[in-house]
């Protein structure tokens, strides 16, 4: 779409009634309050609520067809017999944008647009409430999703350039320092180590390592748990959950940072020392702070590749947000992985903007005093592109992506997706921004995990 024209925005009218919000996301905007379909958080008690839904449940269009976004408000859980919304249509938050106004009759009112190319068509919409201030609520429609491509194409000397840092990697001894620290008293029947592992990439592996006491040689399936944004401890506990469910399972932090230490001191890195590492060494693909990021995964995992406990078939990693991102790269440089989870990922189609579009988080491409995308920037940052990652994976993969996600955008998730050669699946989520913080999706996740392992102890054993 290369003008405003492509993306037509027709003129308010009624609505189809009230729509009920099925899942409710956090909030993501200071000063306003930003849930997925409704301002309301589902708890908190609230006199007025906006909310606004696309026409179809699943959100799915093709290029041309006419989205409906369906706005309600309430009051008391009443409908609002007048009231006035502002409302903005973008292309996944990135322009083109257009605004306007509509008018409330009994309680709703509808804004349509149509996108003349694969994408995401967003509809934000705000209520100035007296007694609550600026409540706000989100839409997104897929176009033609599965026919989004990331901005650039592969580097020539990506798969060369990958190949050389695993050689580097290769030639470093493990060198591997554990450390038994105790499990907690309602986790038997587990052990759960600290662990530290020898890296390239300017950091060693840092995590906690658990599995069953009762483990045999050769017997379980293995799990690595990568980490979201920010600098913190490696998670004690979810390594331990799934060493009760019969895995070994291993979760390390983003950063190779010690574990087991005060609060203050992971604090004291995200403001001093790690304060910039979302976009450290981004003109130089050598230097790009993720490429090490994804050298600790691939470390990781032949970590419990080594465990004699392991069964030899089973290598599993799974991922959130920048965890995703990371989840990705893990698959695409450890062929033995045989099965991923990428909930939200971050990390993917940094150069969208080259395309007309939103770029991939941690958005780390600068724009120049000309309104440009730094060309150094662009081309380095290219060989920690998750997009460009996503080409090598070949074994079964699943993404969870949600439509009103403004951290990591459903179209840069839907660029990698794409391309993915080997097998795949996605579970959209129309109502959902930048969280799953539903009990039942991380059950979910867990029960999808547990089972795809029981599924794959039928395999034959991976090659030494």
């Amino acid at each position: 779409m290369g003008d405003v024209a492509r993306m037509r925005i027709l003129p308010v009218g009624r609505s189809f009634g009230l729509l009920a919000t099925t899942l409710v996301a956090a909030c993501l905007f200071p000063g306003s309050r930003l849930c997925a379909t409704s301002s309301w958080d589902g708890k908190s008690p609230a006199e007025y609520i906006v909310s606004v839904e696309t026409d179809k449940p699943d959100a799915l269009y093709k290029r041309g067809e006419e989205v409906t976004f369906k706005i309600a408000l309430e009051q008391n859980k009443q409908p609002v017999p007048e009231g006035q919304v502002n409302w903005k249509i973008s292309k996944d938050n990135a322009e083109p944008v257009q605004t306007g106004t509509a008018q409330i009759k009994d309680g709703v009112a509808t804004v349509t647009g149509k996108l003349d190319e694969p994408g995401f068509l967003r509809c934000d919409v705000t209520f100035a409430a007296p007694s609550q201030g600026n409540l706000a609520a989100a839409a997104a429609a897929g176009i033609d999703v599965t026919e989004i491509r990331p901005a650039l194409p592969v580097p020539d000397d990506f798969v060369a350039f990958w190949e050389g840092k695993k050689k580097e990697l290769a030639a470093l001894p493990m060198d591997p320092k554990m450390t038994e620290v105790p499990a907690p008293a309602d986790r038997p029947g587990t052990r759960v180590f600290d662990v530290q592992l020898a890296c390239t990439g300017g950091a060693p592996v840092s995590g906690y390592y658990s599995m069953p006491t009762d483990a045999k040689p050769k017997s379980a399936p293995a799990l690595l748990i990568v980490d979201g944004a920010g600098v913190r401890n490696s998670d004690f506990l979810g390594p331990i959950r799934y060493a009760q469910k019969g895995f070994i399972a291993m979760t390390i932090n983003a950063h190779g940072i010690p574990n087991g230490k005060p609060k203050e001191f992971y604090s004291a890195l995200d403001t001093g020392e790690l304060k910039d590492y979302r976009v450290r060494g981004r003109d130089n693909r050598d230097t790009f702070y993720f490429v090490g990021m994804y050298l600790r995964v691939l470390r990781a995992l032949q970590f419990l590749q080594a465990q004699p406990e392991w069964d030899g078939h089973t290598l599993m990693i799974m991922g959130g947000s920048q965890g995703g991102g990371q989840a990705i790269a893990g698959a695409a440089l450890e062929p033995k992985v045989t099965y991923t989870l990428a909930a939200i990922p971050g990390l993917c189609d940094f150069a969208g903007a080259t395309a007309g579009r939103i770029g991939g988080w941690p958005k780390p491409i600068p724009k120049g005093a000309d309104g440009k995308l730094d060309p150094a920037v662009v081309e380095a940052t290219r060989y920690a592109d998750g997009t460009n990652m996503a080409t090598m994976i070949k074994s079964p993969i699943h993404f969870y992506i949600g439509f009103v996600d403004l951290i990591t955008p459903p179209t840069c998730e839907y660029a990698a997706y794409n391309v993915i050669p080997g097998p795949k699946s996605v579970e959209n989520r129309p109502a959902n921004g930048h969280n799953h913080d539903d009990p039942k999706f991380w059950n979910m996740v867990s029960e999808t995990l547990i089972n795809k392992a029981k599924e794959q102890q039928g395999g034959a054993p991976a090659t030494p």
